[in-house]
């Protein structure tokens, strides 16, 4: 079997963070591990508290899970503050884990900001750099670049741009376009598109967690970085069509919708 460590902040209403990771893992037959970031108070409406993990109980964590089942691939979601993400960098270097997917979660779907303006330097520097791919939404390329994204030429733009600061691949989600759901990929100056339509339904609570990963179960599955996206993508679809629809505000997805 394999397995998958996320790495990442728990969510108490069970729609993002490591719950949606866990599922997600569950969802494609591999063994899910978690390595806890911070404590959320939250829900489909929005987040109302953040307790923060020690940078040592994250790193006591990590070594925990490294010393005995090593994952095949790992997915990094939610991290706070700088001393947190440099642990982070520093156990996966001295391990030297494979297959690291990096969402750059800065925002909830509900619009709460998860991560400090000075941790978005040391995410850049510590972990965009030993990242496989990194999977931003259109907000967060535009907090990464520092300039406004309409269309997907300015996507092309802003993936080149993200492109010098890590060693793998950028992939910018195209969820908030207007007029499609379009992700592009951008690998050693190749451009590669994951067309997809807008589909009617508000509930996305999540949707940044399920893809990434997605992406990760398949890289430990042994597949090349675009056929894992492309079934990431196919994936997270399919957990939009399904219409779940609970909580009061922007509720999750189905993630257990092909079971």
């Amino acid at each position: 079997m394999k397995k998958v460590l996320t790495i990442a902040g728990s969510d108490c209403s069970g729609g993002a963070g490591i719950q949606a990771d866990i599922k997600t893992i569950t969802a494609h037959k591999m063994y899910a591990m978690s390595a806890i970031t911070a404590l959320t108070a939250q829900n489909t409406t929005g987040v109302y508290g953040i307790l923060e993990a020690t940078p040592e109980f994250v790193g006591q964590q990590l070594d925990c899970i490294f010393q005995d089942i090593r994952p095949d691939a790992v997915k990094i979601g939610m991290v706070s503050n700088i001393e947190i993400i440099e642990t982070i960098a520093a156990k996966l270097k001295e391990y030297r884990a494979e297959h690291i997917v990096v969402d750059p979660v800065m925002v909830s779907t509900s619009g709460s900001k998860l991560l400090s303006d000075n941790a978005i330097h040391a995410l850049k520097t510590h972990l965009f750099s030993i990242a496989a791919v990194i999977t931003p939404n259109i907000p967060e390329a535009e907090v990464l670049t520092g300039f406004s994204i309409k269309s997907k030429e300015d996507m092309l733009t802003a993936a080149e741009e993200m492109a010098q600061v890590t060693k793998g691949c950028v992939l910018i989600k195209g969820g908030h376009l207007e007029n499609c759901a379009d992700d592009l990929l951008y690998v050693d100056g190749k451009t590669y598109w994951f067309e997809g339509p807008k589909i009617d339904n508000p509930n996305t609570h999540g949707t940044g967690c399920t893809l990434s990963s997605a992406i990760a179960c398949n890289l430990a599955a042994g597949l090349d970085m675009v056929e894992s996206i492309k079934n990431a993508k196919d994936y997270i679809t399919g957990a939009i069509k399904a219409n779940l629809k609970l909580g009061k505000g922007r509720g999750p997805l189905n993630h257990c919708f092909n079971l």
